[in-house]
């Protein structure tokens, strides 16, 4: 059909009130449509019309302010007489239909939410844990621990002398600090199913592996070094702040996904599921050399830890190895346990990443640098 300004185009006009359809005439005139037909007519206003996004497929259906809309079958014929007389695409629509636009973003979104994750939600989690109180620390690092033992913990076997040498060893450490920067704290010793291990719970929680004592020969030195760096992350609050944040992903997830019937449901477990951030584990580094110094003990101890882990590791995997000389079994039994321990305990020391750069930190600190 002719689709030049000023001729009409055939619609179906639906008043709002019954079910059928009247055959009209579509008719733009400046800014104002007019709707006539067979005992119809009808003026509005450009404005007052909710003009129907351009799609590839599918009828054009605009509605009418104050009720009913008009529909029309053939959309190139309806899109060929919107463009007759000056009605554009809006950007949105523009945009939809350009797979450079959709590309471009695509690319944008993802760019934000990397952003987001990176950046925006630490800052939130900081600005969220500064407002809440430390009661909410105490609370969450009791219900971690309790879920925590039923699936990875058993009672402790090492004698309670030694136990209590080694929680005397950290308070001496502790009370040598300045007053105030180091936060309370409980050490609990527990006989784990994760091997040599320590971890900090919210509200200060320290939770040592009887095999972590065993790998080093009750060295208390070292075993201070590494409560002190758990020591760090409570002062900072690390864990609630990891919470937060992952609680805020979960929710994100589920608002996109439409379902929220899961995220807050395993709140106790999602501290051992995540591990800290490189910014997290550099804060709670430089309280363990703050604490180790104020106690003059050298920071070299926390590097003698890494290496005892890494050589304890190592005769893991040749243990396995010979027991499985093809490497099948084994490399089927890393995976496995590597699962456990990474689903499980993520913010545990021993799965804490011991880089070239955290030794380096520890040997500068000991050395004075």
């Amino acid at each position: 059909m002719d689709a030049t300004p000023g001729s009409g185009l055939p619609a179906s006009y639906f008043d709002g009130v019954s079910a059928r359809a009247q055959p009209v005439t579509l008719q733009l005139d400046g800014a104002v449509l007019q709707i006539t037909g067979n005992g119809i007519h009808r003026t509005l206003a450009i404005a007052d019309v909710q003009w129907p996004e351009r799609t590839r497929h599918g009828m054009r259906v605009a509605h009418l302010r104050g009720g009913g809309s008009v529909q029309c079958a053939d959309a190139a014929v309806w899109d060929d007489w919107c463009r007759s007389h000056g009605l554009r695409n809006s950007l949105v629509v523009t945009a939809q239909q350009s797979w450079r636009w959709v590309l471009g973003s695509v690319v944008a979104l993802l760019v934000i939410v990397v952003g987001v994750q990176q950046w925006g939600l630490p800052i939130a989690a900081r600005a969220v844990v500064a407002m809440t109180p430390l009661s909410v620390d105490v609370s969450l690092g009791e219900t971690s621990l309790a879920v925590i033992d039923e699936h990875l913990m058993r009672p402790s076997k090492l004698p309670a002398g030694e136990q209590a040498r080694l929680r005397s060893a950290l308070a001496q450490a502790a009370a040598a600090a300045p007053a105030g920067t180091v936060p309370a704290w409980q050490l609990v010793f527990r006989q784990s199913r994760i091997g040599p291990n320590a971890f900090a719970l919210p509200g200060g929680t320290l939770v040592m592996t009887d095999e972590l004592v065993a790998l080093v020969g009750g060295d208390e030195k070292v075993i201070t070094a590494v409560l002190a760096h758990e020591l760090g992350h409570v002062r900072h609050r690390h864990g609630v702040r990891l919470l937060v944040q992952a609680t805020v992903l979960s929710g994100l997830a589920a608002v996109v996904l439409g379902d929220f019937s899961s995220v807050l449901a395993g709140v106790p477990v999602l501290l051992g599921q995540a591990s800290y951030s490189r910014e997290a584990e550099r804060e709670a580094d430089a309280e363990a050399v703050r604490i180790l110094k104020a106690a003059a003990i050298s920071p070299e101890a926390m590097v003698i830890l890494f290496d005892k882990l890494e050589e304890e590791m190592n005769k893991e995997e040749m243990k396995k190895a010979s027991r499985d000389p093809a490497g099948t079994k084994g490399q089927s039994e890393r995976g496995s346990r590597a699962s456990v321990q990474d689903s499980w305990l993520g913010i545990a020391f021993a799965s804490h990443p011991a880089d070239a750069d955290r030794v380096r930190y520890f040997r500068e600190a000991a050395t004075g640098r």
